[in-house]
Protein backbone atom coordinates (compact mmCIF):
# COMPACT_ATOMS: atom_id res chain seq x y z
CA UNK A 1 0.00 0.00 0.00
CA UNK A 2 2.57 2.16 0.50
CA UNK A 3 4.38 1.53 -2.56
CA UNK A 4 1.14 2.31 -4.44
CA UNK A 5 0.73 5.80 -2.06
CA UNK A 6 4.82 6.57 -3.16
CA UNK A 7 3.99 5.87 -6.49
CA UNK A 8 0.84 7.69 -6.89
CA UNK A 9 3.16 10.54 -5.13
CA UNK A 10 6.49 10.31 -7.86
CA UNK A 11 3.59 10.62 -10.68
CA UNK A 12 1.55 13.56 -9.22
CA UNK A 13 4.82 15.60 -8.88
CA UNK A 14 5.89 14.36 -12.78
CA UNK A 15 2.19 15.24 -13.97
CA UNK A 16 2.24 18.56 -12.06
CA UNK A 17 5.76 19.60 -12.25
CA UNK A 18 5.74 21.01 -15.49
CA UNK A 19 2.09 22.25 -14.94
CA UNK A 20 3.20 24.33 -12.10
CA UNK A 21 6.52 25.66 -14.98
CA UNK A 22 3.94 26.55 -17.48
CA UNK A 23 1.80 28.36 -15.02
CA UNK A 24 4.26 29.96 -13.21
CA UNK A 25 5.77 31.04 -16.56
CA UNK A 26 2.38 32.28 -17.92
CA UNK A 27 1.85 34.37 -14.66
CA UNK A 28 5.10 36.19 -15.32
CA UNK A 29 3.34 37.18 -19.23
CA UNK A 30 0.56 38.83 -17.66
CA UNK A 31 -2.12 36.26 -17.54
CA UNK A 32 -2.68 32.62 -17.72
CA UNK A 33 -3.61 31.71 -21.48
CA UNK A 34 -6.80 29.77 -22.27
CA UNK A 35 -5.27 26.60 -23.11
CA UNK A 36 -3.48 26.74 -19.67
CA UNK A 37 -6.74 26.75 -17.71
CA UNK A 38 -7.93 23.65 -19.86
CA UNK A 39 -4.34 22.22 -19.18
CA UNK A 40 -5.44 22.72 -15.30
CA UNK A 41 -8.89 21.30 -16.01
CA UNK A 42 -7.44 17.76 -17.76
CA UNK A 43 -4.49 17.95 -14.82
CA UNK A 44 -6.86 17.88 -11.99
CA UNK A 45 -9.47 15.62 -13.78
CA UNK A 46 -6.72 12.78 -13.85
CA UNK A 47 -4.98 13.40 -10.83
CA UNK A 48 -8.17 12.93 -9.16
CA UNK A 49 -8.85 9.71 -12.03
CA UNK A 50 -5.57 8.46 -10.53
CA UNK A 51 -6.98 8.75 -6.53
CA UNK A 52 -9.99 7.42 -7.03
CA UNK A 53 -8.85 4.72 -9.30
CA UNK A 54 -6.13 4.16 -6.55
CA UNK A 55 -8.94 4.17 -4.24
CA UNK A 56 -11.41 1.54 -5.83
CA UNK A 57 -8.40 -0.64 -6.90
CA UNK A 58 -5.89 -0.91 -3.65
CA UNK A 59 -8.24 -0.06 -0.40
CA UNK A 60 -11.67 -0.37 -1.28
CA UNK A 61 -11.55 -4.04 -2.41
CA UNK A 62 -10.06 -5.46 0.95
CA UNK A 63 -12.21 -3.51 2.60
CA UNK A 64 -15.25 -4.67 1.03
CA UNK A 65 -13.86 -8.22 1.12
CA UNK A 66 -13.32 -7.93 4.89
CA UNK A 67 -16.84 -6.43 5.29
CA UNK A 68 -17.97 -9.65 2.86
CA UNK A 69 -16.60 -12.35 5.42
CA UNK A 70 -18.08 -10.20 8.32
CA UNK A 71 -21.24 -10.18 6.93
CA UNK A 72 -21.15 -14.31 5.71
CA UNK A 73 -19.82 -15.23 8.94
CA UNK A 74 -22.71 -14.00 10.62
CA UNK A 75 -24.62 -15.31 7.80
CA UNK A 76 -23.59 -18.49 9.06
CA UNK A 77 -23.69 -17.92 12.54
CA UNK A 78 -27.67 -17.06 12.38
CA UNK A 79 -28.07 -19.89 10.20
CA UNK A 80 -26.56 -22.62 12.76
CA UNK A 81 -28.32 -21.10 15.60
CA UNK A 82 -31.88 -20.99 13.24
CA UNK A 83 -30.80 -24.84 12.72
CA UNK A 84 -30.30 -25.42 16.54
CA UNK A 85 -33.74 -23.32 17.17
CA UNK A 86 -35.56 -25.10 14.59
CA UNK A 87 -33.95 -28.66 16.03
CA UNK A 88 -35.06 -27.80 20.05
CA UNK A 89 -38.56 -26.51 18.65
CA UNK A 90 -39.02 -30.12 16.60
CA UNK A 91 -37.71 -31.71 20.00
CA UNK A 92 -40.04 -29.64 22.37
CA UNK A 93 -42.92 -30.44 19.98
CA UNK A 94 -42.08 -34.32 20.00
CA UNK A 95 -41.67 -34.14 23.69
CA UNK A 96 -45.05 -32.03 24.14
CA UNK A 97 -46.75 -34.94 21.78
CA UNK A 98 -45.59 -37.33 23.48
CA UNK A 99 -46.23 -36.07 26.85
CA UNK A 100 -50.31 -36.94 26.55
CA UNK A 101 -49.07 -40.64 26.18
CA UNK A 102 -46.61 -40.20 28.71
CA UNK A 103 -48.86 -38.99 31.14
CA UNK A 104 -51.46 -42.06 30.50
CA UNK A 105 -48.55 -44.36 30.74
CA UNK A 106 -47.78 -43.10 34.67
CA UNK A 107 -51.41 -43.03 35.43
CA UNK A 108 -51.92 -46.55 33.84
CA UNK A 109 -48.15 -47.66 36.12
CA UNK A 110 -49.57 -46.10 39.19
CA UNK A 111 -52.86 -47.41 38.63
CA UNK A 112 -50.87 -51.14 38.14
CA UNK A 113 -48.68 -50.26 41.07
CA UNK A 114 -51.82 -49.05 43.48
CA UNK A 115 -53.48 -53.04 42.43
CA UNK A 116 -50.39 -54.53 43.20
CA UNK A 117 -50.26 -52.99 46.35
CA UNK A 118 -53.66 -53.70 47.44
CA UNK A 119 -53.03 -57.21 46.75
CA UNK A 120 -49.76 -57.43 48.01
CA UNK A 121 -51.49 -55.91 51.70
CA UNK A 122 -54.80 -58.21 51.33
CA UNK A 123 -52.33 -61.29 50.96
CA UNK A 124 -50.34 -59.85 53.89
CA UNK A 125 -53.56 -59.16 56.33
CA UNK A 126 -55.02 -62.86 54.81
CA UNK A 127 -51.80 -64.58 56.40
CA UNK A 128 -51.39 -62.66 59.37
CA UNK A 129 -55.64 -63.40 59.71
CA UNK A 130 -54.52 -67.11 59.43
CA UNK A 131 -51.40 -67.05 61.92
CA UNK A 132 -53.63 -65.25 64.54
CA UNK A 133 -56.19 -67.87 63.33
CA UNK A 134 -53.94 -70.58 64.44
CA UNK A 135 -52.20 -69.12 67.11
CA UNK A 136 -56.04 -68.43 69.03
CA UNK A 137 -57.20 -72.43 67.73
CA UNK A 138 -53.45 -73.57 69.60
CA UNK A 139 -54.25 -71.26 72.47
CA UNK A 140 -58.03 -72.66 72.60
CA UNK A 141 -56.92 -76.16 72.44
CA UNK A 142 -54.05 -75.57 75.47
CA UNK A 143 -56.72 -73.96 77.41
CA UNK A 144 -58.58 -77.08 76.88
CA UNK A 145 -55.79 -79.38 77.85
CA UNK A 146 -55.65 -77.34 81.13
CA UNK A 147 -58.91 -77.30 81.79
CA UNK A 148 -59.51 -80.82 81.27
CA UNK A 149 -56.41 -81.83 83.41
CA UNK A 150 -57.81 -79.51 86.04
CA UNK A 151 -61.28 -80.96 85.38
CA UNK A 152 -59.96 -83.99 85.69
CA UNK A 153 -57.85 -83.44 89.09
CA UNK A 154 -61.47 -81.50 90.12
CA UNK A 155 -63.15 -84.68 89.34
CA UNK A 156 -60.66 -87.45 91.25
CA UNK A 157 -60.48 -84.51 94.42
CA UNK A 158 -64.10 -84.83 94.39
CA UNK A 159 -64.36 -88.38 94.07
CA UNK A 160 -61.95 -88.76 96.86
CA UNK A 161 -63.94 -86.38 99.04
CA UNK A 162 -67.17 -88.11 98.42
CA UNK A 163 -65.71 -91.69 99.01
CA UNK A 164 -63.85 -90.26 101.84
CA UNK A 165 -67.29 -89.09 103.06
CA UNK A 166 -68.82 -92.22 102.33
CA UNK A 167 -66.11 -94.53 103.96
CA UNK A 168 -66.41 -92.48 107.02
CA UNK A 169 -70.38 -92.85 107.04
CA UNK A 170 -69.92 -96.86 106.51
CA UNK A 171 -66.48 -97.01 108.33
CA UNK A 172 -67.68 -97.88 111.74
CA UNK A 173 -65.39 -98.87 114.50
CA UNK A 174 -66.76 -102.72 114.17
CA UNK A 175 -66.10 -102.80 110.79
CA UNK A 176 -62.87 -101.43 111.05
CA UNK A 177 -61.47 -103.91 113.66
CA UNK A 178 -63.17 -106.61 111.28
CA UNK A 179 -60.94 -105.03 108.10
CA UNK A 180 -57.75 -105.34 109.85
CA UNK A 181 -58.06 -108.98 111.89
CA UNK A 182 -59.12 -110.26 107.71
CA UNK A 183 -56.39 -108.52 106.39
CA UNK A 184 -53.79 -109.67 109.28
CA UNK A 185 -55.31 -113.49 108.80
CA UNK A 186 -54.56 -112.84 105.05
CA UNK A 187 -51.00 -111.89 106.08
CA UNK A 188 -50.90 -115.19 107.94
CA UNK A 189 -51.60 -117.56 105.47
CA UNK A 190 -48.66 -116.34 102.85
CA UNK A 191 -45.78 -117.63 102.33
CA UNK A 192 -43.20 -114.96 102.88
Amino acid sequence: MKRGLRMMTAGSVLVLYPAFATLAHASEAGGPPEYVNFIFKWIHFAILAAVLYWLFSKVLPPLFRHNSDNISAAIRKATAAKAEAERQLKEAEEKFARLEHDVADFRAQAQKDAAAEIDRLRALTKQEAEKIQVAAKAEIEAAERAARVELKALAGKLAVDHAESLLAKELTPAVQESMISHFVQSLQGRPN
